[in-house]
C-alpha cells in the first residue's frame, strides 16, 4: 500500500481530478467506473492514490454505497474549476468537438428537457461522442445556478436577472387547454373555462407560472384544485376527470400527447424560451460550440410550435 509520503501535489493530474468529481457525483465506485469508462479496480487504485495525496479518507461506506466527506465535497468544487480551466486551456487555440471529454450540465424543466435535449444528445453522439449530458431541473432559475457553476446552460422561459447573465431567444410557444375528451368537451367560452376545476404547475412556493400571473392581472381567476411541481404531474390529474390544464402547446407532442387540446377561450400570453449562460463562458470555444448545437435542435421545435 502506498504511503502518504510517497506522493506530493505534483502527482495530481486531470485523471485524479475527474475521478474525484465522478465518485462525489455518482456516490459509488461502480458509478464512477461506468462514467469514466474504466474498471472498478482502476477506480479503487486511483482513489487510493488520491487519498494518499490529500491525506484524507475522502469517502466512507454508507449502506451499499459510499458518501463523500466534507473535505471531498470541498475538493470536488475546486476540482471542477480546475478541470474547466484545463479544458479552456486546451481549447484556447483550436477546438475539436470529437476530442472533447466532459460531462456538460444543462438545467431544464420537463418541457424543455423533452423538446430539446434528446435531439441534442443524438447530435453529440455523432459530433462529440466523449461528451455526456447531465440534466438537472431548472425550476425557477436563479443567477447562482450559473455563478456557482451548478450548470453551464439553462433553458427556461424565465431568464434570471444579472449583469453577468446572457440569453438568447430560442423559440416561442403558445398555450393550449388540455382535457380528457372521454369525460368532457373543450371549453367553448370564458364562462365554461372559469367554471371548471384547473390543474397547474408551481415550481417554487408562492411563485406561479407567468401564465397564471398574466391571467390574474386581467382578472381571470381560475379554481385550482391541484398544483404539481412539473408538467409531468399534470396528466394523472386530467385523465378520467373533467378538469382542465392550460399548458404549452409543445406538450401535445410529449407528456400530454394522450390528451385532447384546444385553443384557450381566454387571451393567453406568448411563451418565449431562452438559452441562458454566464458571461464568463461566453467566449469559451467549447461552450460556444455547445450553444450552437442547442440552437440547431431548437429550429425544428420552433416550427412545431407555430
Amino acid at each position: 500500500m502506498n504511503r502518504m509520503s510517497d506522493f506530493d501535489w505534483s502527482d495530481l493530474d486531470a485523471r485524479l481530478l475527474r475521478l474525484l468529481v465522478a465518485i462525489v457525483e455518482t456516490g459509488s465506485v461502480t458509478g464512477a467506473a461506468h462514467r469514466l469508462g474504466v474498471t472498478q479496480s482502476a477506480v479503487s487504485h486511483l482513489a487510493g492514490k488520491l487519498k494518499a495525496i490529500v491525506g484524507d479518507p475522502l469517502f466512507v461506506k454508507s449502506g451499499r454505497g459510499i458518501v463523500a466527506t466534507a473535505r471531498a465535497e470541498a475538493l470536488a468544487i475546486r476540482a471542477r474549476d480546475l478541470l474547466r480551466d484545463l479544458e479552456r486551456f486546451a481549447h484556447s487555440e483550436t477546438f475539436d468537438p470529437a476530442r472533447w471529454r466532459t460531462t456538460f450540465v444543462i438545467a431544464a424543466n420537463d418541457l424543455q428537457r423533452d423538446a430539446l435535449l434528446p435531439a441534442l444528445l443524438q447530435r453529440l453522439r455523432q459530433r462529440a461522442p466523449g461528451v455526456a449530458l447531465r440534466i438537472i431541473p431548472s425550476d425557477a432559475p436563479t443567477p447562482e445556478m450559473l455563478r456557482e457553476e451548478r450548470c453551464s446552460l439553462i433553458v427556461s422561459p424565465r431568464p434570471p436577472e444579472g449583469a453577468d447573465i446572457m440569453q438568447k431567444r430560442l423559440f416561442e410557444d403558445r398555450y393550449r387547454v388540455f382535457y380528457d375528451s372521454a369525460r368532457r368537451a373543450a371549453p367553448r367560452s370564458k364562462g365554461e373555462y372559469l367554471a371548471a376545476d384547473h390543474v397547474t404547475v408551481v415550481y417554487q412556493p408562492h411563485r406561479t407560472l407567468d401564465l397564471d400571473e398574466n391571467l390574474a392581472a386581467k382578472g381571470i381567476k381560475r379554481q385550482f384544485v391541484v398544483m404539481v411541481p412539473g408538467f409531468a404531474g399534470v396528466p394523472a390529474f386530467l385523465r378520467g376527470s373533467d378538469r382542465l390544464a392550460t399548458a404549452p402547446s409543445l406538450l401535445r407532442f410529449g407528456l400530454l400527447r394522450d390528451l385532447a387540446s384546444a385553443a384557450p377561450p381566454v387571451p393567453c400570453p406568448i411563451l418565449p424560451m431562452f438559452l441562458i449562460w454566464s458571461r464568463r463562458d461566453h467566449d469559451d470555444a467549447a461552450h460556444r460550440w455547445m450553444r450552437t448545437e442547442v440552437e440547431a435542435v431548437a429550429k425544428p421545435v420552433a416550427a412545431q410550435a407555430r
